[in-house]
């Protein structure tokens, strides 16, 4: 218990330091990414921890085999079923639950906890939802970027409901249970291993910062709109009086 309110502060911490970093905006994003000088010092903090988790993520790469592999990102994605089963009910898509925990059943089942992707050889669909999607759809569509340590890109609604997912997730019942912080690590290994071959990408760019967060916050949106986002208004943009808000009155959380 003393765990859990203890990850809970360092969570609540990160979001109130936000709060209160937006005059150290570099400002290439300030609609979106106010508090930029905040969160390029986070950045820069999990860049430094990658220096660590990199090279275990390239000797996990080498020495697991593929097969193996497969079976573990397997097996945490069935993990995450819990998670996207309840959000898809409170997002009233009773059909895609349905296939989710038929999913999660039949992969736990057959395919041995999860280790073989029964399910997709049977042709039931994959679903990947979250309390953050679930809130863009109650109509929090609009949220201030945010880096968050360890876990990386984010947004302030994104952020709040990873901790809320963490609590029905099997590995954070675990953790905030047990101190069980081995599978955590485990996931995040395996996780950075698949991430390697876009490391070259990342380094050559301009700014690897500008690129991960305009990546992940094309790719969030996508998910929020579950793969048909709308198409921007570009007229708008061409119009003679139009003028951009002042970021400063702007009130997105």
């Amino acid at each position: 218990m003393q765990r859990t309110r203890s990850m809970i502060s360092i969570i609540m911490l990160v979001l109130l330091l936000a709060g209160c970093a937006g005059t150290q905006s570099r400002n290439t994003d300030p609609e979106n990414d106010p508090w930029e000088g905040y969160n390029r010092k986070v950045y820069a903090f999990n860049e430094g921890m990658d220096k660590v988790v990199r090279p275990i993520a390239v000797g996990y790469d080498k020495i697991m085999p593929d097969p193996l592999q497969r079976g573990v990102g397997n097996f945490f994605r069935n993990l995450d079923a819990v998670v996207t089963y309840v959000n898809l009910v409170l997002q009233g898509k009773f059909r895609e639950s349905a296939d989710t925990f038929g999913r999660f059943f039949i992969n736990s089942t057959a395919g041995l906890l999860g280790f073989i992707d029964v399910a997709s050889k049977l042709g039931i669909p994959f679903y990947n939802e979250d309390l953050g999607q679930t809130m863009a759809t109650w109509g929090y569509d609009d949220s201030r970027y945010l880096m968050l340590p360890f876990f990386g890109p984010s947004t302030f609604r994104d952020g709040t409901g990873r901790l809320a997912d963490s609590f029905y997730h099997p590995v954070g019942r675990a953790i905030h249970g047990y101190g069980k912080w081995g599978m955590l690590i485990f996931r995040g290994i395996d996780t950075r291993a698949r991430y390697l071959d876009q490391d070259a990408e990342l380094e050559s760019a301009y700014d690897p910062y500008v690129l991960m967060r305009d990546v992940w916050m094309q790719n969030r949106r996508y998910q929020i709109y579950d793969g048909d986002p709308p198409m921007l208004d570009y007229d708008l943009y061409l119009e003679d009086d139009y003028a951009p808000e002042e970021p400063a009155t702007s009130d997105k959380q």
